[in-house]
């Protein structure tokens, strides 16, 4: 089977198995860290609404709703992986079953206690079993200290990317969104991310397919502040705040 269509199979059986509760199953809050936002917001809401007609439009729409990290590396990464290839509401409800079991009291996720869980509990919270291995691998990577958060803050975007990459299961869309969502990087345009192409789509070529190419050109006049654009296009297609 072609990688599109294994991608595809694999993503329609997590989203089926979302929709779908999991017998006896508690219901589970997860108790996170306070959200921090970012300070340039408001001024990359100014700028690209005198940049972008678009923009000047779609901005007003969600009030005070901005970009918020909950500062938490590892749970950061891990969500980025649940929600591999499945919707905001999908990977959602696959995230709250997966807590309830590697976290059932409410602590913050931590490492340790996931690469201990078993592969079928995890699959029972609705992961497909390639994202299983992923997490587990995070777990190890975090655990055995082979991740180095002190100096992600002093690194670019793409040696952050260049890191992050070596790890099992995280290719260029995750670590795009670890960037955005984790460090608040002001400037990275997912180009790998089908949400923004569609967006990109609906909200600039009345719904005509997007190359790359002209996804990219749209994203230049949104420089330098590309990720507040990329959220506020993610918000026109799901009012549902995307989190990771």
């Amino acid at each position: 089977m072609p990688r599109l269509q294994r991608e595809a199979a694999a993503a329609a059986v997590d989203a089926a198995v979302a929709a779908t509760p999991a017998p006896g199953a508690p219901a589970v809050t997860s108790v996170e860290t306070p959200a921090e936002t970012p300070g340039y917001w408001d001024e990359a809401c100014r700028h690209l609404g005198r940049r972008d007609r678009v923009m000047k439009k779609l901005i007003p729409r969600f009030g005070e709703a901005r970009l918020s990290t909950r500062g938490d590396a590892f749970t950061t990464l891990a969500r980025s992986i649940v929600g591999q290839q499945i919707s905001v509401k999908a990977a959602q409800s696959v995230w709250l079953r997966f807590v309830a079991i590697a976290s059932p009291q409410g602590l913050p996720l931590r490492p340790a206690v996931v690469r201990e869980l078993a592969v079928d509990a995890m699959r029972g919270a609705g992961l497909s079993a390639r994202k299983c291995e992923y997490l587990l691998d995070l777990a190890c990577h975090f655990g055995d200290g082979a991740v180095h958060e002190a100096d992600w803050l002093a690194m670019d975007d793409e040696a952050i990317i260049a890191e992050l990459v070596a790890i099992r299961g995280i290719g260029r869309w995750t670590a795009e969104m670890f960037l955005i969502f984790h460090l608040l990087r002001p400037n990275v345009l997912p180009l790998d991310d089908v949400g923004l192409i569609k967006g990109i789509s609906l909200n600039y070529f009345s719904g005509e397919p997007v190359s790359r190419a002209e996804a990219r050109e749209v994203g230049e006049a949104w420089a330098p502040f590309r990720s507040v654009a990329t959220w506020y296009i993610w918000r026109s297609l799901d009012p549902l705040p995307v989190e990771y």
